[in-house]
C-alpha cells in the first residue's frame, strides 16, 4: 500500500503541473500551434496519468484505450513543432489522429468478438506507435546540430528521451493478452515517475524565463555608424553577454566574404572560421540577432543573394537552380521552400515582376538602362 500511495501522489501531483501548465498559456494568450499541441499534450498526460492508475476501473478500458493509442500521434505533432520552426498544422493531422481512435474503438469493440482479429489491430497499432516514436527521435536529431537556443536544446532533448520510452512501453503493450497493460501492475509506480519527471520538465521549458532577443546587440552588426552607437550604450546599460566585437565579425564573414555561399556550411565550420567556441556563436545567433535556427540565419543571407540575382536583368538567362545553388543552396527543393517562405511567391514569379517593375519604370535622369537602380520622384 506504501508503494501505491506514492504511485497516486506521483500522478497527482503530474497532473497538476500539466494543468497548470495548460492554465498558463491560456493566460499568456498566445495560441500558436506550439502552444495548442502542448496542452494537448498535457491534457494527454493527465488523461495518462489517471487512467492507468491503480484502482481505475478496468471497465472504462473500452473507451480509455483508444485515446492512449492516440496520445503518440500527440507527441510527434507536438515534437514536430518543437523542433521545426517551419512545421505548418494541417487538416490532415487532424484526421490522422482520429483516425488511431477510430482504429482504437474497432479493436477495443471487437476484443471479446473477434479476439484474433482485435490482436492484430492492436499489433498493427502498437507499430504505428512505434513508428511515430522513431519519427520523433529522427527529428531530434536531425534538427539538433542547427537549433541555437540552448535552453531548448536541453529541456527538449531530456524530454524526448523520457517521452520516447513512454510511448515505446505504451506501444509495447498492444502485444500484450489485453489492449493495454493492466492498471496497477508492478510498472505502475516507474511510470508514474517517468510521468512526473517529464511533467517537471514541461513545467521548467513552459514557467522558465524566457530568452530575449536583444536589438541592441543586434543593431551593432547592422553597419550604421549611428545606429551601432547608440546600441552600444544600450548594450552596456543591460549588461549585455554578448560581445559587439564577435558579431561586426561575424557580419563582416557574412555580407562581405559571403561564407553562406560554402557548400554544406555548419555552425561548427562557421565558429572555425571566426575562432570562437561553438556555443558562444550559438549564444550570439540566438540572443544578439535573435535567430532561433542556424538554417533561418543562413537563408536570410541566401534568399537576399537569391533576390538580387532574380532582379538582375544581365542574369535573366541564368537558371534558378544555378541561383540558388550559388546562393549557397544545395537543391531546388529547399530554395523554393526558403524563397516562397520570405517573399510569399516562387522564385520565377518574382523574376517576373522584377523585369516588370524593372521595364515600366520610369527614368528621372532621361537614360535608363535595364538593370540598374532607379529613384522614385517623392
Amino acid at each position: 500500500m506504501g508503494l501505491t500511495a506514492i504511485d497516486l501522489g506521483l500522478r497527482g501531483a503530474t497532473s497538476g503541473v500539466f494543468l497548470m501548465i495548460i492554465l498558463v498559456t491560456l493566460l499568456r494568450h498566445v495560441l500558436n500551434q506550439y502552444a495548442v499541441l502542448g496542452m494537448a499534450m498535457s491534457a494527454g498526460g493527465i488523461f495518462y496519468a489517471i487512467t492507468t492508475a491503480p484502482f481505475f476501473p478496468k471497465s472504462a478500458l473500452w473507451w480509455t484505450v483508444p485515446t492512449m493509442f492516440a496520445l503518440p500521434a500527440i507527441f510527434w505533432l507536438w515534437a514536430r513543432a518543437a523542433f521545426d520552426d517551419d512545421f505548418e498544422l494541417r487538416w490532415w493531422h487532424g484526421a490522422f489522429w482520429l483516425s488511431i481512435v477510430a482504429a482504437g474503438f474497432a479493436v477495443t469493440l471487437s476484443w471479446i468478438v473477434w479476439p484474433v482479429w482485435a490482436r492484430r489491430g492492436a499489433e498493427v497499432l502498437s507499430f504505428v506507435d512505434v513508428v511515430l516514436a522513431l519519427a520523433v527521435a529522427v527529428q531530434a536529431v536531425r534538427t539538433w546540430r542547427v537549433d541555437l537556443v540552448a535552453r531548448r536544446r536541453r529541456l527538449r532533448l531530456a524530454m524526448l528521451v523520457i517521452n520516447v520510452g513512454l510511448i515505446v512501453v505504451l506501444a509495447g503493450a498492444g502485444s500484450a493478452a489485453l489492449p493495454v497493460a493492466a492498471p496497477g501492475t508492478p510498472d505502475s509506480l516507474p511510470s508514474a515517475l517517468c510521468l512526473f519527471v517529464v511533467s517537471m520538465l514541461a513545467g521548467l521549458g513552459v514557467f522558465g524565463a524566457p530568452v530575449a532577443v536583444n536589438d541592441a546587440t543586434a543593431a551593432i552588426a547592422s553597419g550604421d555608424i549611428g545606429v551601432q552607437a547608440r546600441a552600444s550604450e544600450r548594450a552596456a546599460a543591460a549588461a549585455v553577454a554578448v560581445d559587439p566585437l564577435l558579431l561586426r565579425r561575424l557580419d563582416h564573414l557574412m555580407t562581405v566574404e559571403r561564407i553562406y555561399r560554402q557548400e554544406g556550411l555548419a555552425i561548427g565550420m562557421l565558429a572555425a572560421q571566426l575562432d570562437v567556441h561553438e556555443y558562444r556563436l550559438r549564444r550570439a545567433i540566438n540572443e544578439g540577432l535573435g535567430y532561433r535556427n542556424f538554417n533561418a540565419f543562413l537563408n536570410r543571407y541566401r534568399i537576399a543573394d537569391a533576390k538580387a540575382a532574380l532582379s538582375d536583368m544581365t542574369q535573366r538567362e541564368v537558371p534558378v537552380l544555378t541561383i540558388a545553388m550559388d546562393a549557397g543552396f544545395q537543391s531546388i527543393g529547399p530554395f523554393n521552400r526558403a524563397f516562397k517562405a520570405e517573399t510569399g511567391m516562387t522564385p520565377s514569379e518574382f523574376r517576373r515582376e522584377a523585369v516588370i517593375r524593372l521595364q515600366t519604370a520610369p527614368d528621372t535622369d532621361g537614360d535608363f538602362e535595364i538593370g540598374q537602380p532607379h529613384r522614385e520622384i517623392g
